[in-house]
C-alpha cells in the first residue's frame, strides 16, 4: 500500500511507498506553551497534520473578514520540502471558513511564528476558540528549476487557451 507506516518502523520514521522502503523528513517544531499540542496525522491515511489555534480569548470573524490565527508553533522544515497550509474541509462547508492563500507556502529557511490567514466567505460570524483545529499542514518536496529567457515558445495543440477552455 502506498505511503503506508508500518508499526515497527514508523517510530524510525521509515515507511513503504509502492514497495520501496522510504524515510520520512524531519519535521522539528517548537511549542511557545506545553498547552499547544504537537500536530500529528489523525488518521493512518491522513496528508495533513491539524494545526489547532493558540489563543488567549476567542476570536470573532465576521462574514468577509480576515484575521492572522497563531498556532503557538515554530517549524524547522527539512531542505528539499515545503510546508503547505491548507483549509478544512468540514470548516469549509459548515461555517464557510477558508486558509486565504491557500495553499499557504512555508519555505524551508523560515523559523518565525507559524501563522494561518483565515477569512470567513460565510454569512455569519464564526467563533475560533483556543485549542480549535483551523487548517491542515502538508510537508511536500520542492523542486527548484533552472530559468532561461526564450525568443519564442513550443507550439502545443492547446496554444494560449486558458480558462475553461479544456471544457468544463
Amino acid at each position: 500500500m502506498a505511503g503506508i507506516f508500518h508499526a515497527a518502523a514508523a517510530e524510525q520514521g521509515i515507511f513503504v511507498n509502492r514497495g520501496i522502503e522510504m524515510r520520512a523528513p524531519l519535521l522539528k517544531i517548537l511549542r511557545a506553551s506545553k498547552r499547544v499540542p504537537i500536530p500529528c496525522y489523525e488518521s493512518d491515511g491522513a496528508a495533513g497534520m491539524d494545526l489547532r489555534a493558540f489563543l488567549d480569548s476567542d476570536l470573532n470573524i465576521e462574514p468577509l473578514g480576515r484575521v492572522k490565527v497563531p498556532t503557538g508553533l515554530r517549524i524547522e522544515i527539512p531542505a528539499g520540502y515545503e510546508a503547505q497550509v491548507r483549509p478544512r474541509s468540514g470548516l469549509a462547508i459548515n461555517a464557510g471558513l477558508t486558509v486565504l492563500n491557500s495553499p499557504g507556502t512555508i519555505d524551508s529557511d523560515y523559523r518565525g511564528d507559524l501563522e494561518i490567514i483565515l477569512i470567513n466567505l460565510g454569512g455569519e460570524r464564526v467563533t475560533i476558540k483556543d485549542g480549535d483545529r483551523i487548517a491542515q499542514l502538508v510537508i511536500a518536496p520542492v523542486c527548484r528549476t533552472m530559468v532561461e529567457e526564450a525568443q519564442a515558445l513550443s507550439c502545443t495543440r492547446r496554444g494560449s487557451a486558458g480558462f475553461g477552455s479544456t471544457g468544463i
